[in-house]
């Protein structure tokens, strides 16, 4: 018998895993809009599905630290990102790298690449 094993994706630094909007290709009418006049946007949208662990600093604490020392200490640490699971995105279309995982077309784009992120209520439900 044959075990499948799973990948995790893990996202590096400040990046973020966008599954694109797939309305965003059709028109207001419902028709779909060929590649050159999508390509022409500026903008961008989708859901967040992903987010890294956010931009490294240097973690003053690790120099303190005697070699001899047993509690070891990152050499890292990671202010975190404004971007959670989803969220809506916008964000420069430009600046996003298409990849495709699992049969599945994402957008890895840059923290500082999008421009707003819509985030649901969780009030809402209450």
């Amino acid at each position: 018998m044959e075990l499948k094993t799973r990948r995790k994706i893990i996202l590096v630094g400040d990046k973020v895993l966008i599954s694109p909007d797939r309305d965003a290709e059709k028109s207001a009418h419902g028709l779909y809009l060929p590649p050159g006049v999508r390509e022409k946007e500026k903008i961008q949208s989708g859901m967040v599905m992903q987010v890294g662990p956010g931009y490294a600093v240097p973690n003053p604490h690790f120099i303190d630290q005697e070699s001899w020392s047993t509690t070891p200490k990152e050499p890292v640490k990671y202010l975190p990102l404004q971007a959670e699971e989803g969220d809506y995105a916008l964000f420069l279309r430009d600046s996003a790298i298409e990849v495709e995982y699992e049969n599945q077309r994402y957008l890895i784009v840059s923290h500082s690449n999008i421009l707003m992120l819509i985030r649901p209520n969780v009030l809402d439900g209450i």
